[in-house]
């Protein structure tokens, strides 16, 4: 592979394969060491066509989740069943997986700004913006869901469709529109256990010994055609857990810990500030 060789969006795929290899290598123990990442499905992740892939997940912290992502596609890819064992992955990853993250996010500092370059697609947030939801919508940006067809094109793209870390948030349309105009191949994946291992940006760790879970299930039925949008929407809510309608199985006891969470992290922000 040539020095100058660029992906779509003009990064260097030189650049962009170390910086993974080097990322990779800093966080590999976050998953595998001080915490645990118990993995189901990466046989799937094996039998995937190499573009037009979609994942779509639910979100509990800014960065963390993606580099768990970044880390079981390698290693799925490279034989390893369930399992992350072995850092070699890294040496040869898959330079063509993007993400969806918020443009004011990778604009937050320079770590952000490095990690972009590892395959963000920085879209602009119309429902949200610096924490405060908008009370009036604005107008999607055209170049955003371009650029998403562009990755799409190119390869696999993940998204997190309710576009926040806080759960049972309603899933966004715009996923759904995405899903219909280009009928890529959906593959839902469930994460826990990420909140409480680290911060919510998911850069510092909080916790060790925590046992993470990532379940990746087998790809959306979705009839492209004539499946409405809210349709979409609900088959998402439903394949990520996030439906309404999980709330009513979860342990009252589960709801007031994670509470208790919700407010230490608040606390830990107004520290930090």
């Amino acid at each position: 592979m040539g020095l100058v060789k660029r992906n779509p969006f003009g990064h260097i795929l030189f650049l962009k394969k170390w910086l993974i290899r080097f990322f990779g290598s800093c966080t590999h123990r976050r998953y595998r060491g001080f915490n645990e990442l118990q993995i189901e499905g990466s046989e799937i992740i094996r039998n995937l066509p190499d573009t037009n892939v979609l994942f779509i997940s639910n979100h509990q912290t800014y960065f963390a989740d993606v580099v768990a992502m970044f880390h079981v596609f390698n290693a799925s890819l490279s034989g390893r069943i369930d399992s992350i064992k072995n850092i070699g992955y890294l040496w040869q990853p898959k330079m063509n997986i993007y993400y969806v993250a918020a443009k004011e996010t990778m604009r937050s500092g320079l770590l952000p700004k490095i990690l972009s370059y590892a395959g963000a697609i920085p879209v602009e947030r119309t429902w949200r913006s610096e924490g405060v939801d908008v009370v009036e919508k604005r107008a999607v940006n055209p170049n955003d869901t371009e650029n998403i067809k562009i990755a799409l094109n190119d390869g696999w793209v993940i998204t997190f469709p309710q576009g926040t870390t806080r759960s049972f948030k309603p899933v966004r349309k715009g996923t759904a529109h995405i899903i219909k105009q280009h009928r890529p191949v959906v593959v839902p994946i469930v994460i826990d256990g990420f909140r409480r291992s680290f911060d919510r940006k998911g850069i510092r760790m909080k916790k060790k010994g925590i046992l993470q879970s990532f379940i990746i299930k087998e790809p959306l039925q979705i009839d492209y055609d004539n499946d409405t949008i809210d349709e979409i929407v609900e088959k998402i809510e439903y394949a990520i857990e996030q439906h309404p309608s999980f709330l009513k199985v979860i342990p009252v006891e589960e709801l007031e810990e994670q509470e208790q969470l919700n407010k230490l992290r608040r606390w830990d922000v107004n520290e930090e500030n």
